[in-house]
């Protein structure tokens, strides 16, 4: 469990996915409220805050629809960067701890700044018998990614980072539900869920209807 949670000031990213504890998010940025927020955070070594639009887009268009975003985000840390050319940063993202936002609001130059509570990490949790299948599956599937990468070459991305926890309900849930297609709102619900456990209950739930287990 962490500290119990502080409140303070965060930059906010509205992205159109949902950024779990611990998943890896590239991102490609080329608006300016972004690019200023990218520069300080990487300058002050500090996180900023993925949240998945619930209206709105990405990116600013005149006459578009105002963007809102879900209560609930994560943080997320900066660990590889690349300025390719002016005006264009090229990032990659680990996601931290989750948030709650308590208040949010619109600057100027179009960045979110909001004021958070962030949430307890989950409760380190042995997966249990009936839900081995889960991390198994995963297992399999990490081990044809990384012979794909041999392969192609060692420079192509693997869409999970090591350290692998597959005897960790909480880390096999977050890693299925960022590599199965499903709608949004329920990719977000599944974050929120405070019980790993459950999370992973609900995920195997749906590695059946899928197929991808038994």
């Amino acid at each position: 469990m962490t500290t119990p949670p502080l409140l303070y000031s965060l930059p906010l990213f509205p992205l159109g996915t949902v950024l779990f504890p611990g998943g890896l998010l590239p991102l490609r940025i080329f608006e300016v409220r972004y690019l200023d927020m990218i520069g300080k955070c990487r300058k002050a070594g500090t996180p900023f805050g993925v949240v998945s639009l619930t209206s709105g887009a990405e990116v600013r268009k005149a006459g578009a629809e105002a963007e809102s975003f879900a209560a609930v985000g994560t943080l997320a840390d900066i660990r590889a960067f690349d300025a390719p050319q002016s005006g264009l940063l090229q990032i990659e993202c680990v996601g931290t701890q989750r948030f709650r936002v308590r208040s949010s609001e619109l600057q100027k130059h179009g960045l979110w700044i909001a004021e958070v509570d962030a949430i307890a990490d989950d409760v380190a949790l042995e997966i249990p018998d009936d839900l081995q299948h889960t991390a198994t599956a995963l297992r399999r599937l990490l081990d044809t990614l990384e012979e794909r990468r041999r392969a192609q070459g060692d420079t192509v991305r693997l869409p999970i980072g090591a350290p692998y926890r597959l005897d960790d309900c909480g880390w096999v849930a977050n890693r299925w539900c960022e590599l199965v297609p499903m709608q949004l709102t329920l990719k977000q619900r599944l974050m929120e869920l405070d019980s790993p456990l459950m999370r992973l209950e609900l995920v195997s739930d749906l590695l059946t209807r899928t197929g991808i287990t038994e």
